[in-house]
């Protein structure tokens, strides 16, 4: 009697939690992802069913992984960072650099440096933004010009070249463990820690309430300035840690190195479910997000569609998710407001 009474309350509560995974975004999102590599899978068997197909699967969307998961912190506080791309791309030639004219130096410090300098460049973003209280979208995208400016201005009509960097260095762009890109090694163990971080730490917890109602949470007590001025310089760090991978990965480096990807990750993030208006959403479905985007940008030839519709289908998903996210806020909103006039009642 006693066992029966104790498995059921279990057995509900694993019907609970199966319920909420199967209606969570980050859900939808991973079956859509599944769905694009089956069709282009069918039509192509390479796709997944080769030693280069399957690596490119894992290995190519890494790197805009890192920048979405930075990108989905500050989006979750409400603001967001249009110069990551450009943080990338400067991160990238001071790698180059940094193997040219500092010979023989050690490859941990140079990720090392890449997280302080793209950490650097996102504190000035959110100092600018926490300090001065002038909003994300203008700051971020005067940083974005900027930073690429002096990225062309340092670059020149000069490049890095695979010969200028290491072979350890640029054997992490297409070594692997247990088939496994180590590039996608690191980008996972990064999402780990950041998911963990957000949904078990208060720090992290903090900044959904910043970014449901900044005014409420200062109101409350939060630090409010501090966790953004936080976000903002994780948000740079992955970028740079992104620059020092992408050095790595391609080998070749320019002044246009990370050029777009700072709307990659923004639309990675708001595919994925993070809200772009702020105080919900979560790295893992930013995450699932960049491996969408770019599954996609690789299926869509296979199966036979254009590039304009390439691109019109990647806008579709961004409008999409952004309606969807309005729809459910007003519903939720809908639905408090009428749990509170039967309390009144």
């Amino acid at each position: 009697m006693t066992t029966t009474t104790a498995s059921a309350p279990a057995g509900q509560r694993i019907l609970h939690a199966l319920g909420g995974i199967a209606k969570a975004r980050e859900t939808g999102i991973l079956v859509a992802l599944v769905l694009v590599v089956i069709a282009a899978t069918a039509r192509n068997p390479n796709f997944l069913f080769s030693t280069d197909g399957f690596r490119d699967l894992l290995l190519t969307p890494s790197i805009l992984l890192l920048v979405a998961v930075g990108q989905a912190i500050v989006i979750i506080t409400r603001n967001v960072d249009l110069s990551v791309g450009s943080t990338l791309g400067l991160t990238a030639y001071l790698t180059g650099r940094l193997f040219i004219d500092v010979p023989g130096i050690p490859i941990i410090l140079v990720f090392l440096i890449g997280l302080l300098f793209g950490g650097f460049l996102g504190l000035i973003n959110g100092a600018l933004i926490a300090f001065a209280k002038v909003p994300a979208l203008v700051i971020t995208l005067g940083t974005l010009y900027i930073y690429r400016g002096i990225n062309v201005w340092w670059t020149g009509s000069d490049r890095i070249n695979a010969s200028d960097m290491p072979k350890d260095f640029l054997a992490l762009g297409t070594k692997t463990i247990l088939y496994i890109p180590v590039l996608t090694i690191i980008a996972v163990v990064v999402l780990i820690a950041a998911g963990w971080y957000l949904r078990n730490q208060r720090p992290g917890r903090e900044l959904y309430a910043i970014g449901s109602d900044p005014a409420a949470a200062n109101l409350y007590g939060l630090k409010v300035t501090q966790r953004v001025l936080v976000a903002f310089v994780v948000c740079g760090a992955l970028a740079g840690l992104a620059g020092v991978l992408y050095s790595a990965r391609y080998g070749t480096v320019n002044s246009q190195a990370g050029s777009g990807f700072e709307l990659e990750a923004v639309g990675a993030a708001v595919i994925g479910g993070v809200a772009i208006f702020g105080g919900s959403g979560t790295v893992w479905g930013a995450a699932i997000g960049a491996y969408l985007l770019f599954t996609i940008n690789r299926a869509l030839p296979i199966l036979g569609v254009q590039d304009f519709w390439q691109r019109a289908v990647v806008g579709v998903l961004i409008i999409g998710a952004i309606v969807l996210d309005r729809l459910l806020a007003l519903r939720q909103t809908r639905k408090l407001t009428e749990a509170r006039d039967n309390d009144n009642d």
